[in-house]
């Protein structure tokens, strides 16, 4: 005697070796031994043998016509073999049975199965829904093996084109497209970037590292969403003494600017003035939440994405021959520049000139400053605020610090075809120095301002070595300063922005917008500092790139570099630290001279081998 069983979600034939009421002992047909519960048997028979049923029933289960069968079935719940006495109109013998069984347990969509050997047909709704789906798998089976064979053919698909930039940095693995660029990879043995790039679907290796950043950090896109215009300033009072800034000559959100007043008993008055955007957006606005949202303004080389629309820059921007509102600090300082006193007010300053790098810097440097020679647009103004910011580091005990060198990036020329001019600029030069003490003095005594009045402020703090943004009042020990915030760059940071708030409310005796326990100051915080560190490091890998893509313009085969250590170097000219190959024991410091081969701008890289030792 034989038997048909149902076991491990499949169904099988097997001999009875012998049986008891709940079990029994079988040989399947492929000869195996075991134990088989009565509940799992589906059909007992004395003929044909296991093996030939199985092939039998297979052989009849191809001819069947599974939608003839789902009408032959009706509506109620069945058992397979009533159901193949049906079909067949006769009393089914081993292998037709065994067939209907098959089919049935095979056609979930067209049988929902309800016990042992029992289905009921699907409702004809869900059957036909059902066929859509397997009629779309199907296709989506046939076009993924079409994509799969162009790809690793080296050819690209349309559908891929349009979402290359998807696929590679941020995609989403149900897609077609991702599931048959892994299947690609995985025949090519690449990578899907290298894939990608192997098909020609990355022209631009610019475009491609903006976009990673874009889809991760702005996956909306970067326009601004279309919003109200920001409320104007409210009337301020006028301003005594017209103000000049300092920035390169790309600078639009122009943050700060200052003014001297010389008096006749040889005090003088510095105002220190910043952009007061904080009197047109108010807390909670859409033009708050869009700043709370972005949180800063980006850079990279040729490129920058700004925190704030460009009509509102334009509004608020310390822009020359413009009447601009600031928050102004005035610091009145003796003939021996101590600072006698300090206050803070909101008013109108009349800006006189936008002074640019470029042009200044050869004017006003360490070698003409007190020397006689042509005249210039606020030379005696620059050169005593040069020797006020020189004495402001020495009180805070920084001064005589080792100087270093920022690189400016110059990127010109049309897409794809752009040009890049990297220019070395001393750091700490007289305009570096007397723009960051004043930005120092201003941020160090608001803070303390703020934690004076117990106002609610979000301080940068450093104790220990360690850099941290905190809502307590703290030192910075690396400034050498008992609190510090930054509040001088509203246009372009939103936590300046929080700041400049707190500190106008204080200058005018109103009660905050921010309470300490501000659940939005902390939020602030977090983002902020989040979103500063992600923003810094796309800037970092940004000069990389162009640093490569300046070797390669260049055409650089061999350069000069310093041992940073082990085998990491500086290269000469360049803010680049790459690794050194081939190289024997060398201390830091030490000078070397290395060639420069397989420079990748997918994976902003290159081989630096060492060339020769360089005496210092």
């Amino acid at each position: 005697m034989y038997v048909l069983y149902e076991e491990d979600g499949d169904i099988k034939a097997g001999t009875i070796l012998s049986e008891q009421d709940s079990s029994l002992q079988i040989e399947s047909q492929h000869g195996k031994r075991g134990k088989l519960k009565a509940a799992h048997v589906l059909l007992r028979y004395a003929a044909p043998a296991p093996a030939q049923v199985m092939e039998s029933a297979r052989a009849l289960r191809e001819e069947l016509d599974l939608d003839f069968l789902w009408e032959v079935a009706g509506g109620e719940e069945f058992g397979f073999e009533a159901l193949a006495q049906e079909y067949f109109g006769r009393k089914p013998d081993a292998p037709e049975a065994t067939a209907i069984a098959l089919a049935l347990h095979q056609a979930p969509i067209y049988f929902q199965k309800k016990g042992k050997g029992r289905y009921k047909a699907a409702p004809a709704e869900t059957l036909a829904a059902a066929k859509l789906g397997l009629e779309r798998k199907a296709r989506e089976a046939a076009l993924r093996a079409e994509w799969v064979a162009m790809l690793v053919r080296g050819e690209l698909p349309e559908v891929i084109r349009a979402k290359v930039f998807e696929l590679a940095h941020k995609p989403d693995k149900n897609s077609l497209e991702f599931k048959a660029l892994s299947d690609a990879c995985a025949e090519t043995n690449l990578s899907a970037v290298r894939l990608l790039d192997k098909c020609g679907a990355i022209p631009s290796s610019l475009e491609f590292h903006r976009q990673a950043f874009f889809l991760t950090h702005f996956p909306r896109g970067l326009a601004f969403p279309a919003l109200a215009a920001p409320l104007p300033p409210p009337e301020l009072p006028a301003g005594d003494a017209p103000a000049f800034s300092i920035d390169d000559a790309s600078t639009t959100e122009i943050d700060d600017a200052f003014s001297v007043i010389f008096r006749a008993d040889g005090s003088v008055r510095v105002g220190i003035h910043i952009a007061a955007p904080a009197l047109g957006i108010t807390p909670g606005s859409d033009l708050d939440k869009l700043a709370a949202t972005r949180l800063s303004t980006i850079y990279m080389p040729g490129d920058k994405i700004t925190m704030l629309p460009e009509g509102l820059i334009e509004q608020y921007t310390l822009a020359e021959n413009r009447d601009c509102p600031a928050l102004s600090l005035y610091v009145e300082v003796g003939p021996d520049y101590v600072i006698q006193s300090l206050s803070t007010k909101a008013d109108l300053i009349r800006i006189a000139a936008n002074l640019r790098h470029e042009t200044l810097e050869p004017l006003f440097n360490e070698a003409s400053i007190g020397q006689p020679g042509a005249d210039y647009a606020f030379r005696r103004e620059l050169e005593w605020l040069y020797g006020f910011a020189k004495q402001l580091e020495i009180g805070r005990g920084k001064a005589d610090q080792v100087q270093r060198h920022d690189y400016v990036f110059k990127v010109s020329g049309e897409k794809d075809a752009e040009r890049v001019d990297i220019v070395p600029r001393q750091r700490g030069n007289p305009i570096d120095k007397l723009v960051s003490e004043m930005m120092i003095l201003a941020n160090s005594r608001w803070g303390g301002m703020l934690a004076d009045r117990n106002v609610a402020g979000i301080y940068r703090a450093q104790t220990g070595g360690k850099v941290r943004m905190t809502l307590k009042p703290a030192p910075h020990e690396g400034l050498g300063v008992a609190h510090y915030t930054w509040s001088t760059s509203p246009l372009r940071r939103y936590v300046d922005l929080l700041n400049q708030r707190q500190i106008l409310a204080v200058a005018r005796e109103e009660t905050p917008p921010h309470a300490g326990n501000d659940q939005m100051l902390f939020a602030a915080v977090r983002d902020f500092e989040l979103a500063h560190d992600a923003y810094n490091e796309f800037q970092r890998g940004m000069e990389r790139y162009w640093c490569l893509r300046w070797l390669r313009q260049e055409g650089i085969q061999e350069i000069d570099a310093s041992v940073w250590r082990e085998n990491l170097i500086r290269l000469d000219g360049l803010p680049f630290v790459a690794k050194v190959v081939g190289a024997p024991t060398l201390n830091p410091g030490e000078r070397i001279r290395v060639a420069v081969a397989d420079i990748d701008l997918l994976d902003i890289d290159l081989t630096c081998r060492f060339l020769t030792q360089l005496s210092i």
